[in-house]
């Protein structure tokens, strides 16, 4: 039996970031080493990653962008325009506890000021990134269901088609307290980092 159209995703998602990282390392002429220390992430495991050899989960991946200061849609971009962004379709990409399932929309080309994604929060639920790197700015819309977002040690409970704008290099989560996946939709705003 052949691999399933899942696993098939999974492996090119996994592929791409990792030839994407190792492109983005050389050119800032960066050892693994040094990936390592500004992301967090070990040496092994991102020696992985650009081999292809791990499907990274999204915290992985945040630590990632973040230590880069690059939006995470660079990591996740094939390079191909895209006219059309359908739910279900192109690069999903899940949190580790499982929970949240992130989809970038109209993914950036290069070192883009912003990114949209569609994000699918499981019932009863909870999706902590933790704080992305200074600058982030997220815009988040409940589409379906309801959301709680917790900033710092605020709390704030969202219904459908309510929004909410906040700074996002602060600790911050987002709760499903239903029984039905929460749908929601991200556009996060990025200031370039001064040299």
């Amino acid at each position: 039996m052949g691999k399933t159209n899942h696993s098939k995703d999974a492996e090119r998602l996994a592929r791409q970031v990792g030839e994407t990282l190792r492109r983005i390392r050389q050119e800032r002429k960066m050892s693994l080493q040094e990936l390592a220390d500004i992301t967090d992430v070990s040496k092994l495991t991102l020696g992985n990653i650009e081999r292809g050899e791990a499907n990274p989960s999204l915290t992985v991946i945040w630590k990632i962008a973040n230590g880069l200061t690059i939006p995470i849609s660079l990591l996740l971009n094939e390079g191909k325009e895209v006219l059309v962004s359908r739910k279900n379709e192109g690069n999903n990409v899940v949190s580790t506890n499982g929970a949240c399932t992130l989809q970038p929309i109209f993914d950036t080309p290069n070192y883009g000021s912003f990114e949209i994604h569609r994000a699918f929060l499981k019932p009863n639920s909870e999706y902590s990134p933790g704080a992305h790197q200074m600058g982030v700015i997220e815009y988040v819309t409940v589409m379906e269901g309801e959301l709680k977002v917790k900033i710092e040690d605020e709390y704030h409970h969202l219904y459908e088609y309510d929004s909410i704008k906040f700074n996002g290099d602060v600790e911050h989560a987002y709760m499903n307290p239903t029984n039905s996946v929460t749908v929601l939709h991200f556009v996060m705003t990025y200031t370039k980092p001064t040299s």
